[in-house]
């Protein structure tokens, strides 16, 4: 459902669209649809979107936004990201609301996972 004003969609760029998909389908399970080949969609994650095809990326040295995901386990989540070839930027690490850590995919875009759920 669109909703008036609110976030709708987000998109990134990735140097290799069909590297990024077999990341992201890898580690998160994620299913693409193509749209020429410069663009690819994701939907049901949380949010919808897209990867363009492009030579930047987003990280937050760069000054882009950082995209979190969520994760009632968080040790496995950074392992399958690992399997799945995301280089993990800052391991996991303690701040007031939790638990979490930076990757980066295979176009270098940087995200984080969260938990509250303390280790155990």
């Amino acid at each position: 459902m669109n909703v008036h004003e609110k976030i709708n969609y987000v998109e990134f760029p990735a140097k290799d669209l069909e590297a990024t998909k077999a990341f992201f389908t890898a580690a998160l399970g994620w299913t693409f649809e193509d749209f020429g080949p410069d663009y690819t969609a994701f939907s049901d994650e949380g949010l919808d979107g897209g990867f363009y095809k492009s030579d930047l990326s987003a990280t937050v040295e760069s000054g882009s936004a950082l995209i979190i995901f969520y994760s009632a386990e968080l040790e496995e989540t950074q392992a399958k990201i690992e399997r799945a070839g995301g280089a993990i930027k800052r391991e996991i690490f303690s701040f007031p609301g939790g638990r979490r850590f930076h990757f980066s995919d295979p176009s270098g875009n940087e995200y984080t996972v969260w938990s509250d759920i303390k280790a155990s």
